[in-house]
């Protein structure tokens, strides 16, 4: 795989309250990349998943994400390593009492954006790529699921992300709006920017191609069967 390494784990071991969930764990992201991570609920998907924006500590090995040493980070990196990446929640995670556009903006403002203009205009093109740039005055409630995912991956995108972590992007979907949702982090992907998704839904895997590591006895492996429903 061509490309700048944006992760670079060796033999890294995960825990989660003392408990170790993952073990030796070697993993490279290219950029642009799209990796699915699959395996049992309680394998560690998740937990591998937030250790890349420093939800959860590493220990042992090296651990780089960009330039970050994850086994090191201080509070100002954590922030800084965080603009630099979108993260896609199963259960949105959408402030109720605004609107879409008032959610987009409080991301923005939050992470450092001051000319309205500017803001207004990051706003429209981010629902403009998820095709919600109608909904820009709606509060969530009044969206659907999968309506709500797409700000969701909206918000995501605003800081122009080199990776995008999805956890269980299509769990709360229907099969129609689940592969819609898939197909929209497929198109993000095909524009540069890297995506790992974790996913019960080896359908999705097999018709939405990608690389798939499986996470099995507190180890991961790269699936030979790649994108073949087992």
């Amino acid at each position: 795989m061509n490309g700048e390494v944006l992760i670079n784990y060796e033999g890294v071991d995960v825990y989660r309250k003392e408990l170790n969930v993952l073990r030796n764990i070697n993993f490279k992201l290219h950029e642009g990349e799209f990796v699915y991570f699959i395996g049992k609920v309680g394998s560690g998907k998740s937990s591998l998943l937030k250790t890349f924006y420093a939800d959860v500590p590493v220990e042992g090995g090296s651990a780089r994400v960009f330039d970050y040493d994850m086994t090191s980070l201080r509070q100002k990196d954590i922030t800084q390593l965080r603009r630099k990446v979108g993260i896609i929640f199963q259960d949105f995670q959408l402030l109720t009492d605004r609107s879409v556009r008032e959610n987009l903006e409080f991301v923005l403002k939050a992470t450092g954006w001051k000319d309205k203009n500017e803001i207004d205009e990051r706003v429209e093109e981010v629902l403009t790529l998820v095709g919600m740039q109608t909904k820009a005055y709606k509060e969530p409630h009044a969206l659907s699921g999968g309506e709500q995912q797409r700000i969701v991956i909206a918000r995501a995108m605003l800081n122009s992300p080199k990776i995008i972590f999805a956890d269980e992007p299509t769990g709360n979907l229907d099969t129609e709006t689940g592969n819609k949702i898939a197909q929209l982090l497929h198109d993000i992907c095909k524009q540069g920017t890297a995506v790992i998704m974790t996913t019960h839904n080896l359908n999705i895997v097999n018709d939405y191609p990608g690389r798939v590591i499986k996470f099995e006895d507190k180890h991961i492996y790269e699936s030979i069967t790649e994108n073949k429903n087992e």
